[in-house]
């Protein structure tokens, strides 16, 4: 038997695949050749389904538990939880895994008080709504909302990869996609919710309202490393409310204190306060439908209009 073969028979398998090809393979991809996957292995990858887990139960305990006895035992779970999930990380300025939890500790009283007014924002606006409990269970921009908030407190912390990949959770979840660097302020509220973004460097005011499909985004350069640590995204003051499938561009647009924008409507530049934004209605063409001979059931389209 050549060399070769015996260095191959160390895999063992009971697949009938030959065992120098799965001995090659292995091999290749234990190479330690440079390149972006394996510069993010070195960086720690914490393990995605302790990620979600953890998160899920933290927002479960900002929403929902309430009784002493729960908090004795949960507070305790999920701080170790988290410091086993920051100990593969590399924390800014030499920082520990335990002041980052006693930090994020300090603060969950405050993101319950935020989620609390978040709450009542939805209900004051959401005719559908017909309890807090409807909204804090079913409303999938409460859980979205509730997992940033989380996120955006590990992100101040500067806590490196983890508060993404917790917001990522969120948006496999509701289609919300917030950055956890984004700054939102109190009684948020966004409408069904489906295909918003909010980018990094995004400034939301008091009393802000989105509806679906709204786009809070930055111009991007071909070359977007020039612009990491910039302000990218725009800044919505107070009591704004922006409708569906708009879309707002840049780090220096700003939407003054209790504007509206209307659906559909593209903005890069600045409006004042009080503004009233809409996208010119589209001119439709209306005409009897032909009568066409076939099958009575199925619609004809004469999208030429002739």
């Amino acid at each position: 038997m050549t060399a070769g073969k015996s260095a191959a028979l160390r895999v063992t398998t009971d697949s009938s695949i030959d065992p120098e090809i799965l001995e090659r393979t292995i091999a290749q991809l234990a190479s330690s050749a440079e390149s972006s996957l394996a510069k993010a292995s070195c960086e720690g990858l914490p393990d995605s389904a302790a990620v979600a887990d953890w998160v899920e139960r933290c927002r479960r305990l900002v929403l929902m538990q309430r009784e002493r006895s729960t908090l004795r035992s949960e507070v305790p779970h999920l701080a170790d939880r988290l410091q086993a999930l920051l100990e593969c990380l590399t924390l800014a300025d030499g920082g520990s895994s335990v002041e980052v939890v006693e930090g994020l500790l300090g603060r969950l009283s405050g993101i319950r008080a935020l989620m609390a007014e978040d709450v009542e924002a939805a209900y004051a606006g959401d005719p559908a709504a017909r309890s807090y409990a409807e909204i804090v269970a079913a409303y999938p921009a409460i859980r979205a909302i509730a997992i940033y908030r989380i996120a955006h407190e590990l992100y101040a912390l500067r806590v490196p990869i983890l508060p993404r990949m917790i917001t990522e959770q969120a948006h496999d979840g509701t289609g919300i996609d917030i950055h956890p660097g984004a700054r939102i302020g109190r009684r948020f509220f966004i409408d069904h919710g489906t295909g918003v973004v909010i980018g990094e460097t995004t400034r939301i005011g008091d009393g802000v309202r989105l509806y679906q499909g709204v786009t809070l985004g930055a111009r991007a350069p071909r070359h977007g490393e020039m612009l990491r640590g910039v302000k990218r995204h725009p800044t919505i003051e107070d009591d704004v409310t922006i409708y569906a499938g708009a879309t707002i561009l840049g780090g220096d647009t700003v939407i003054g204190r209790g504007s509206v924008v209307g659906g559909n409507v593209w903005l890069t530049h600045s409006i004042p306060a009080g503004s009233r934004v809409v996208a010119e209605p589209p001119q439709q063409g209306v005409s009897p439908r032909a009568e066409v001979g076939g099958d009575p059931s199925q619609l004809t389209w004469n999208l030429e209009g002739k």
